[in-house]
């Protein structure tokens, strides 16, 4: 099954970006904010029905996405497409592009998952916890229908004509940005403000997300593509938090320690556009580097900006002036207990001595340069793709 290389090359020429195309993005969207939303609901309202809307907008994501796959596949096997068939690959019988398959998979895993479940909360009831049985099922079958959707777009990005990979580069790095999104909301319990003079933080946010910027970035051919995707996340982050408190909500489930009258949202976003921005200049100023050393260059980057930028803005979200609408700083569950550290604005102490700091503090640095080594090698693979 070779995704890479296109016995033809048919050109997308149409100005137009094609509706299956908008609607593969728009099912990782939906998925994005319904999982946003969903954990606001439990840290609002708690556990009320499998009916509520983020579930319904998490779900939908499975569903566009089955209609996007569904049609290229359903085209490219039985249609009369031959640019499209020229460039699929086929998998049990079926033609399609690469992507569609990925897609159609990930769509059928979440609407299997979402049965599960119910029943889990059924038999075990509120999560304590982003990560469980039935949200791994769910989140393999969103990876899916992201990475389908990433390859898809890079399909007809790198086969398009000069005048439309423009629009297709813009939505292709929109959904880069959202998958750097999700891939943070799935870390969540572990980049909390208290963790932030943590090495246990900078461990976390280093695996994956150098990886997702640079593999993106090197795919798009776009200058600014990390510090883009960045300000995806940001915008996002800066959304719910801003929106989301307009909407009333109420605990359904005790115990309560606090007053919860509207949704409660996450905290303000990391300030991962400054790493994102340095390492687009080391990119842009490394073109004829080796790899390995170019991947150090934007890995160490990396993380050095992120510790430079968040460590002190990690304690101003200790103080009485980041606890305002703005920063966000002053929002708590319903289940936090006052006496908790979360709740009196103390950093957590994962680190049992100074020399366990710094030793992960090392091993957040290694991991940064080898996501970057990584995602070099992606991003030039990716550009390569045709199907």
């Amino acid at each position: 099954m070779n995704i890479a290389v296109a016995t033809t090359k048919p050109a997308v020429r149409a100005s137009t970006i094609p509706w299956y195309l908008w609607c593969a993005v728009l099912a990782v969207m939906s998925a994005y904010i319904g999982g946003y939303w969903d954990i606001s609901w439990h840290r609002s309202i708690g556990r009320d029905s499998f009916w509520t809307a983020p579930h319904l907008a998490i779900y939908a994501c499975g569903i566009l996405a089955g209609i996007s796959s569904g049609y290229l596949i359903a085209v490219a096997t039985f249609g009369r497409a031959a640019a499209l068939r020229d460039v699929s690959i086929r998998v049990l019988g079926f033609s399609g592009p690469a992507g569609a398959f990925l897609s159609a998979w990930g769509g059928f895993a979440m609407l299997v998952s979402a049965p599960f479940d119910d029943w889990w909360h059924n038999a075990y009831g509120l999560d304590v916890r982003i990560i469980s049985p039935p949200h791994m099922v769910l989140a393999a079958g969103f990876f899916g229908i992201e990475l389908g959707t990433v390859l898809l777009l890079l399909a007809f990005m790198n086969r398009s004509a000069e005048e439309a990979r423009g629009p297709l580069q813009r939505l292709f790095l929109f959904v880069g940005g959202i998958a750097v999104s999700e891939s943070l909301l799935l870390k969540l319990e572990y980049i909390d403000r208290s963790d932030m003079h943590s090495a246990l933080f900078y461990i976390v946010v280093s695996l994956g997300t150098p990886f997702i910027l640079i593999a993106i970035a090197s795919a798009s051919r776009q200058r600014w593509a990390c510090t883009i995707m960045a300000g995806v996340y940001s915008a996002f982050g800066l959304a719910f938090l801003w929106i989301l408190p307009l909407m009333p909500a109420a605990p359904k489930l005790g115990p309560v320690y606090r007053p919860v009258t509207h949704f409660i949202p996450w905290e303000f976003p990391l300030l991962l556009i400054i790493p994102a921005a340095a390492v687009d200049l080391i990119l842009q100023r490394t073109h004829n580097w080796r790899p390995a050393v170019r991947a150090l260059a934007a890995g160490v980057a990396f993380f050095v900006a992120l510790v430079t930028v968040q460590w002190p803005f990690a304690s101003f979200l200790m103080t009485p002036l980041a606890r305002n609408r703005f920063f966000g700083a002053h929002y708590f569950d319903f289940s936090t207990p006052p006496r908790a550290m979360y709740a009196r604005y103390l950093f957590f102490s994962r680190e049992a001595s100074a020399a366990q700091f710094w030793r992960g503090m090392l091993i957040a640095a290694v991991i940064s340069f080898a996501m970057a080594w990584v995602g070099l090698h992606a991003g030039r693979a990716m550009q390569r793709v045709r199907r």
